[in-house]
């Protein structure tokens, strides 16, 4: 569905929308929801400085009410991101919706003229990738997908040391598991059976059929597939797997098979409570996913596992280990970086119109990655790579 004006497609190009920022020029930022995850990116950008907040959008007045506040400045307030991307004076937009309005608002967004950092996954469905990457093609804007692992420091130092250099030799199996994220189990607050008035459920919902009010959803969508990329493999899995395909130059997988289910948390939710996934790659590599809300135990709860001939890479945001298969080697670590680095990179990749660190493109095989294990789960069957999935 095309919004009112066409999406200005025609009314206004990405040339004449864009303007050449200076050196010390503040970048014009609107925030796309304004949820959780939206702080935190504000915080993110106010971390790094040189920017100007315009303006705002969410379905809820109140997140609305409550961010403006938070931002200190005088910002305009929408409860339609349409009316948000109207704006002649901002410059770039950080998109921080439920995922299933992820690929819809970027690419809007790249069509009225300006960057975007948009959160991960890029996309809910897989056709919805080669549609953005055509976006940005057509627009040349910048696009960053929040998979801030990316420009965290100890990551590309990891990287450097035992990847590129080749130290830990040939890799064939990547592990990786994200276990007792507590995300996975919010509950709305009292008082939400019935909608707040000044909530658009409709607008939330967006391109999804319209149903009545449902305040499970709206304060825990990792629990429902539809708003969420099949919950623990969109939520995290894309972090994970998108480290493994930066370190070992991937793209497109080959095949994926998925088992789990509920089998705990009978909720109403109709994601996993409990999966494991592989997703196998050309070249003889497979990268395994285990998730579980069942365990809440924190300690040692997420890890990327790269097992090499030559040695064995456990990288996370906790820090790094390198653990090398000559007896006697000793082991090396590195420490933890801050993540604002990444939406620096993004702010950067604005005002020099160089790539970012997370591209469009990576952003795509990413989630595809995701999409292909969520097709193995719910058709209990090995699914493979379509053509029609590259760009």
């Amino acid at each position: 569905m095309q919004s009112r004006r066409s999406f200005m497609v025609g009314a206004i190009t990405a040339a004449s929308a864009a303007r050449v920022l200076g050196a010390n020029e503040r970048i014009r930022l609107g925030l796309i929801g304004a949820g959780g995850r939206g702080n935190h990116l504000v915080n993110m950008a106010n971390a790094n400085g040189g920017i100007e907040w315009v303006a705002l959008c969410d379905a809820w007045d109140h997140r609305r009410d409550e961010t403006a506040g938070r931002l200190g400045v005088p910002v305009k307030k929408y409860g339609d991101y349409r009316a948000l991307l109207d704006h002649k004076d901002i410059d770039a937009v950080i998109v921080a919706t439920w995922d299933h309005m992820h690929s819809r608002i970027a690419c809007d967004a790249c069509r009225a003229g300006k960057d975007v950092f948009v959160e991960k996954p890029m996309t809910s469905l897989p056709m919805q990738g080669v549609e953005m990457v055509q976006a940005v093609r057509d627009t040349h804007r910048i696009v960053e997908v929040g998979v801030q692992q990316r420009s965290m420091p100890h990551f590309i130092e990891a990287k450097q040391k035992f990847i590129d250099s080749g130290a830990i030799g040939k890799v064939n199996m990547v592990r990786t598991f994200w276990n007792a994220n507590s995300g996975y189990l919010e509950k709305p607050p009292a008082g939400m059976d019935n909608k707040p008035e000044g909530l658009d459920w409709d607008t939330a919902l967006g391109w999804l059929p319209k149903i009545p009010w449902d305040p499970k959803r709206y304060f825990n969508r990792f629990a429902y597939w539809d708003f969420s990329t099949g919950g623990q493999t969109g939520g995290l899995f894309v972090h994970l797997v998108d480290v493994v395909h930066w370190y070992l130059d991937l793209t497109r997988a080959r095949s994926a098979v998925a088992l789990g289910g509920v089998y705990l948390y009978n909720d109403g939710r109709d994601t996993a409570d409990n999966i494991n996934g592989i997703v196998e790659y050309p070249d003889n590599l497979v990268v395994s996913f285990e998730a579980t809300i069942t365990d809440m135990i924190l300690k040692e709860s997420v890890d990327i596992c790269f097992h090499g001939a030559n040695g064995r890479l456990s990288i996370f945001r906790q820090g790094y280990r390198f653990t090398p298969a000559e007896k006697g080697a000793p082991e090396v670590t590195g420490g933890t970086s801050r993540e604002e680095a990444h939406m620096g990179n993004f702010l950067a990749c604005v005002r020099t119109r160089k790539q970012p660190n997370a591209d469009v493109v990576s952003g795509h095989y990413s989630a595809l990655s995701c999409h292909l294990m969520n097709l193995a789960y719910k058709q209990g069957a090995r699914t493979f790579w379509q053509r029609e999935w590259d760009v």
